[in-house]
């Protein structure tokens, strides 16, 4: 089991506090306006089920599956798009959520793809931002907590699939496991 292998990192108490503060925040700056949010499948679900509870306004929700890592630990540097936006954006506030805010490649990839459809505007949430992995300029105007570069798991975060049911987030200790 992979949870022996690793560290208690972030306590759902802590996250639960994170998903509120955001939520206030993105409350009061979308007030008024027509808010799009775009949810990163598969691991930013958790995250966004509970951001978006915490959230004070009518807003539509879209998902879209991107990847650049497959089931490796490093980012292959190409994104795919497996399901792309359904709804229409066109002149609309989009909020694109998403789990962690590593390389910043697939984010700047996406970002790129959303100004086709002619948004008003377009920001990012990430949950977990890791500044020191950074190889795009990609930046996110909420952001619940930064870290260092630790490979971590649970709350939606996996290792090949596995550990996302984790309700705390943990530091994975032991390297050989990756």
């Amino acid at each position: 089991m992979i949870k022996n292998k690793t560290k208690l990192y972030i306590k759902a108490d802590q996250i639960n506090s994170i998903c509120t503060s955001l939520g206030r925040n993105i409350t009061r700056d979308y007030t008024g306006k027509e808010l799009v949010v775009i949810g990163i499948l598969k691991g930013g679900l958790i995250f966004l089920a509970d951001l978006i509870r915490n959230i004070d306004l009518d807003f539509k929700v879209d998902f879209v599956r991107l990847s650049s890592y497959g089931h490796s630990t490093q980012t292959s540097g190409k994104v795919e798009i497996h399901l792309d936006v359904s709804l229409d954006i066109k002149n609309k506030h989009v909020l694109v959520v998403e789990d962690i805010l590593d390389t910043g490649i697939t984010l700047d990839f996406f970002i790129k793809h959303l100004q086709s459809f002619e948004p008003a505007s377009i920001e990012v949430c990430t949950l977990l931002d890791k500044p020191s992995r950074r190889r795009v300029e990609v930046s996110a105007k909420y952001i619940g907590k930064k870290i260092d570069d630790h490979f971590v798991v649970g709350y939606g975060l996996d290792y090949k699939e596995v550990c996302r049911n984790y309700a705390d987030i943990y530091q994975v200790l032991d390297p050989s496991i990756l």
